[in-house]
């Protein structure tokens, strides 16, 4: 599995324009992405521009290719272009700790 936490800031006037998009390319993301397994979008408490993402992937491949390629991404990314403010985007990578744990993993046939 592949994490990808995301943090970015918004110009005031595009907040509208934002949230729309990025909630089509989360819900695209979910819907036509066998590798995405979750994608959830949350806006700062304090700082209504600011924005977190976090998303999990089957595989760094899903997210890095399939994800990536995807036309809701391409479409995305033209929201982002007109809306993002330049330089303030900051992505971490990680791996879940215990993927077990997450209730929408994907289930892998055992080999007994």
């Amino acid at each position: 599995m592949y994490t990808v936490i995301v943090e970015l800031d918004v110009h005031p006037h595009a907040l509208g324009e934002f949230v729309a998009g990025i909630h089509e390319n989360a819900q695209a993301s979910l819907r036509d992405e066998s590798g995405c397994i979750r994608f959830d979008v949350h806006q700062d408490a304090a700082t209504p521009t600011r924005f977190y993402f976090y998303e999990i992937y089957t595989s760094k491949e899903s997210f890095e290719v399939a994800h990536r390629q995807a036309a809701h991404y391409a479409r995305w990314r033209t929201v982002v272009d007109r809306c993002v403010v330049p330089g303030s985007q900051h992505n971490t990578y990680a791996e879940p700790l215990f993927p077990q744990d997450i209730p929408e993993r994907i289930e892998t046939p055992s080999h007994a």
